[in-house]
């Protein structure tokens, strides 16, 4: 099933530019990169997804960083949520997943 849009064109406004920097240390370019990057892993969010459908992505930056990144499509774009390293568990989940699928 095709989630992400093509080519992925970003929504960044007032309203979400920089706060995941502010709250979690994660630029707006390194929650992009994770998009333009393999492997990643889309799930659907679906404890947050009453009034839209919302869906996480595990990947890595340019520099390794690994992240979970929250968001939803609105129209013909991404809108991040919310943008953060991943958990301990997270983390082991995504090298294994990268383990058994071929790439």
């Amino acid at each position: 099933m095709k989630i992400l849009p093509e080519p992925v064109v970003f929504e960044w406004d007032k309203g979400n530019i920089n706060k995941n920097f502010i709250k979690h240390s994660v630029t707006d370019k390194e929650a992009e990169e994770i998009f333009e990057n393999s492997p990643k892993f889309i799930l659907e969010d679906e404890k947050h997804s009453s009034t839209e459908i919302r869906y996480m992505v595990w990947g890595a930056t340019d520099k390794g960083r690994q992240l979970s990144v929250f968001f939803t499509i609105r129209g013909e774009k991404l809108r991040v949520i919310s943008a953060r390293d991943m958990h301990k568990k997270e983390r082991r989940r995504y090298e294994e997943i990268q383990r058994n699928t071929k790439v």
